[in-house]
């Protein structure tokens, strides 16, 4: 049967950063209360009284990830430099069988330019490829027998190394997106690999992003 506090951990867990605040005792918990008594009541199907989820939210233990753990504030203080790269154009392809030879043929010219900017994702119905703008006619020509899905210039992408441990910090990522929505920032592609952390941004957003990380590695 389910009862006040699980409905009250269903609705926190879907909203992090209320629970972040509750976690850093930041909110008042009378306030929430009443916000949370209509929900509640719906969800349990009957009255539910303030007192009553107050209590449940006073109970609360968030997740050891929210809260500053000595392993989480070590991997942000061992954040590495953040690089920007601008002038970049996203095209992204529907995958066919004629995709990897185009792609091989498109590497042999990044091979030529190794200054340039690049990126290669495959998924399971479409491939991405982020390059130097100053490609872009190359691109179009050598994929033209492609089927296009998108393309987007105008973009820079921000990239930053992370600790070598990184992949066993749970809730890493969680803060640069955190940052990210808090300032408005609107991501149009996000890249990782095992040790660095890229996004992509439209030109617009820049500045944002910039300072929005950098805060995080502050």
């Amino acid at each position: 049967m389910k009862t006040v506090s699980n409905c009250v951990e269903d609705i926190l867990i879907t909203q992090p950063y209320l629970e972040e605040a509750l976690s850093r005792n930041i909110i008042n918990f009378s306030a929430l209360a009443l916000e949370l008594v209509e929900p509640i009541s719906k969800m349990l199907k009957k009255d539910v009284k303030p007192g009553a989820i107050m209590m449940a939210l006073r109970r609360y233990n968030p997740p050891p990830t929210l809260t500053n753990s000595v392993k989480m504030k070590r991997a942000i203080q061992n954040l590495g430099d953040i690089t920007v790269r601008s002038n970049l154009t996203d095209f992204t392809v529907r995958n066919s069988e004629t995709l990897i030879n185009n792609h091989a043929k498109i590497l042999e010219r990044i091979h030529i330019e190794p200054k340039l900017f690049y990126t290669f994702t495959r998924g399971i119905h479409e491939s991405n490829i982020i390059i130097s703008s100053s490609l872009n006619d190359f691109i179009k020509t050598q994929l033209q027998n492609e089927m296009f899905l998108a393309i987007q210039d105008g973009l820079t992408a921000i990239s930053i190394n992370l600790p070598q441990d990184n992949s066993k910090i749970a809730g890493l990522y969680y803060h640069f997106f955190k940052r990210l929505a808090w300032e408005g920032v609107v991501l149009y592609e996000v890249i990782s690999t095992t040790n660095e952390f890229t996004i992509l941004v439209e030109d617009d957003y820049v500045d944002k992003a910039f300072a929005a990380i950098k805060r995080v590695k502050v």
